[in-house]
Parts: C-alpha cells; sequence; structure tokens
C-alpha cells in the first residue's frame, strides 16, 4: 500500500441537535463531517458567522467539515420564476461565505419539491433491524386515492393499480396518514406542504417538463459559475431519489445520459456530481460502474450504499455490500481514480439500518449511528482490500 492514496471517509452530522455526536463519529474512524446549517431557511444569505460557529464545534472535536450537504436549490430557481435571480444572488453569496471560511465542497440536488421519497422507514430485516423501503404499491395508493392527482393511474402498470386498490380498500386511517407523513417527508423546508400544495406545484412542473428542467438547472450552474471558479468551489450535483418521474413530476439527474449532460453541457471544472450507489443503484437499467467510468473526472464527492430491488421495481436499503449494487466494482473504481487527485476524495456511508441499541432510540432516518458506523467498516476494509490486491 505503499503511496497509495485512502478516500476520505466522512460522516454526515445534523448540528448541535444530532443525536449522534460528533465524539460518535470519531469513535466510527471518520475524519471528515458532512453537514449543513439547517436552521437557515432555504433561500437565505448563510451568514459568516453562523458558518464559523459550526466550523468551530467541528474542528474542536478534532475533526474536519470537509463538504457542505447541502445549500438547498430554492423552488423559484428550479422552477425559474421571477423571483429565480433573486435566490441566486443569495446562493452565490452563500458560496462566498462558505470558500472565505475554507469550506469549498458543496452537495446539492435538483429534484423538484421532494428531496427523497421512501413509503417506509422501519422495514423489518430478517435479522431484526430496520431499514428505509420505498414500494411502488404504497406510491399509487398515496397518488391515486391519497393525493388524487388527475390521471395518476396511467403512470403505474396494472398489477401495480390492482394491488393499491385492494390493499387501499383494507387500510385503517391512520395506515394512510402515516403513509401520507412517510412521503411529504421528503420535501424541504420551504413552508408548510399540504396536499393542495403538492397539487400545485405538480400543475407547475407539468408546464415546464423534462427539458425546461435541464434548461433551468443550466441556467443555474451557468449563474455561478464565476464564483465558483474565482473561489475555487467545486458543486456536486445528487442524482435523483429514487430516479424516475414520481407523482408527475419529471426528473434530469437520474442515469448515464442525465449526468453526461450536465457535464458536457457545463464543462467547467467546478460543475461536478455527487456519486451516490444507492439513488443510482433504484434504476433497474443503471450499469453503476459503467456510468461511474463516463464521468469519473467530475466525481468530487460520493454516498455509497446498497439496495435491493423486486420484480416491480420496488426497493429496501440493503446492507452495504450485499445488495443489486456491485460496491466492489465502485470502490475499485473510485480507489483508481483518486490515485489521480491532489486531495483525496470524500465518501460517506450513506444510511445504514437501525439495529442494536438504536432500535430504542429516535433518529433521523436512515441515519442512527451503529448502522452507519458498520457501513463504514466494511467500505473502509474492502478499500483496503483493493488497494493491498
Amino acid at each position: 500500500m505503499e503511496n497509495k492514496k485512502v478516500l476520505e471517509q466522512t460522516w454526515r452530522w445534523y448540528g448541535p441537535n444530532d443525536p449522534v455526536s460528533l465524539q460518535d463519529v470519531k469513535q466510527a474512524g471518520a475524519t471528515g463531517i458532512v453537514s449543513a446549517l439547517h436552521h437557515i431557511p432555504h433561500g437565505e444569505v448563510w451568514p459568516i458567522e453562523d458558518i464559523q460557529e459550526r466550523k468551530r464545534i467541528i474542528e474542536e472535536a478534532g475533526l474536519t467539515w470537509s463538504v457542505v450537504e447541502s445549500v438547498p436549490v430554492h423552488e423559484a430557481i428550479k422552477t425559474k420564476s421571477p423571483e429565480a435571480d433573486e435566490y441566486i444572488k443569495r446562493y452565490k453569496q452563500s458560496l462566498i461565505n462558505l470558500a472565505a471560511c475554507g469550506i469549498y465542497t458543496i452537495c446539492y440536488n435538483f429534484m423538484p419539491v421532494l428531496d427523497w421519497t421512501r413509503t417506509q422507514l422501519d422495514l423489518m430485516m430478517k435479522d431484526g433491524s430496520k431499514a428505509l423501503y420505498f414500494d411502488w404499491i404504497d406510491l399509487a395508493i398515496f397518488d391515486i386515492y391519497i393525493l388524487q392527482r388527475e390521471s395518476a393511474s396511467q403512470d403505474y402498470p396494472k398489477e401495480v393499480q390492482l394491488a393499491a386498490d385492494k390493499k387501499f380498500s383494507e387500510m385503517g386511517e391512520d395506515e394512510k396518514t402515516h403513509l401520507q407523513f412517510n412521503i411529504l417527508m421528503g420535501i424541504p423546508g420551504e413552508g408548510d406542504i399540504t396536499l393542495e400544495s403538492l397539487h400545485d406545484s405538480i400543475n407547475i412542473y407539468k408546464t415546464i417538463g423534462r427539458d425546461g428542467l435541464k434548461q433551468n438547472l443550466l441556467y443555474f450552474l451557468g449563474e455561478i459559475a464565476d464564483i465558483c471558479e474565482a473561489n475555487g468551489i467545486k458543486m456536486t450535483i445528487h442524482p435523483d431519489d429514487p430516479p424516475y418521474p414520481i407523482l408527475g413530476l419529471p426528473r434530469v439527474v437520474s442515469n448515464e445520459e442525465d449526468l453526461t449532460f450536465i457535464i458536457n453541457e457545463q464543462p467547467k471544472e467546478f460543475n461536478g456530481i455527487c456519486f451516490c450507489t444507492g439513488s443510482l443503484g433504484a434504476g433497474p437499467k443503471n450499469d453503476l460502474p459503467s456510468i461511474l467510468d463516463k464521468v469519473k473526472h467530475r466525481v468530487y464527492f460520493a454516498h455509497l450504499r446498497n439496495v435491493k430491488r423486486d420484480e416491480l421495481g420496488s426497493f429496501y436499503e440493503a446492507d452495504h455490500l450485499d445488495g443489486d449494487v456491485d460496491m466492489y466494482e465502485i470502490v475499485k473504481g473510485l480507489s483508481q481514480e483518486n490515485q489521480n487527485r491532489e486531495k483525496p476524495i470524500p465518501f460517506r456511508p450513506d444510511h445504514g439500518h437501525q439495529m442494536l441499541d438504536d432500535l430504542d432510540k429516535v433518529t433521523n432516518p436512515g441515519y442512527s449511528a451503529i448502522g452507519r458506523l458498520r457501513g463504514l467498516a466494511e467500505l473502509r476494509g474492502l478499500e483496503l482490500g483493493i488497494l493491498r490486491s
């Protein structure tokens, strides 16, 4: 392993209110922190004082604030509403402030309305641990019967429609409310989301469409390009989660075609990718080692987790080394690319099963300590084996 560079091991930390402490993170073996100022409303400028305070807390614990995840892109930018340029102006100021504090890698997404979508947060595994789950039948129930989106049933295969109809007829009110809560949890903080406001957003995006959303993304990247280049900032776009249209909302960061389009249409070096194996892995047609090979030169950050799909395309989050994603090939590809870098590529163990003592604790969905500790240990061992061989 002489002179071989290792990837930077990082850990998502939600700030001082996170049930997982920075001391826990150190004991897990990570050295970098992935964090954001969640108390700043979406679209507002991140003040230098707040950035410095978060950085101070992290560094006093003996860790480094390596990646910001994320500086949220306001819906006004995604829809390119009349207020878009004002929100882009604020976004640029936040980037300037982060760079002034020595933080240069930013993760963000361009998903309409929803940041991520799961239908169940506590699917019981065979070993008694709990995982996040996306079930097409439950999504159809929400879409057709709870949200009651116009023509929603046309978006689902007949077998899914029939199963959804049967299951919905047997559901109690508490089950329906719980399902709605789980799905709307993926909506970020730009005001309270109701079914009515979700309908309004769906109608707006119906007019924009996939091509319009792609152009709005390129407009955003073009507007921030000079600031990023002048300040040494690397932007990393997170793939759609899940990587296909849902609830009538378009997706533009879901597959190899999308990722290569983004980096070819905006070819400046600042424009990079967060390679999330879980999000991309949920797409049955996505060949992840092939995608990584095409875009590896622009991968500035990685999320490593695994998923297991069924015949309908529903998926649960599997153990990090046991799912449909060939994690050996992914880590090998990242490790090879890492040898070409001046600074190591940061990765984090993305999500993890709720297990052991964490089953009795209140945790952020997917972000309990022990499941991620296990994932990081497995990924660290996998990387070591690859480098030694």
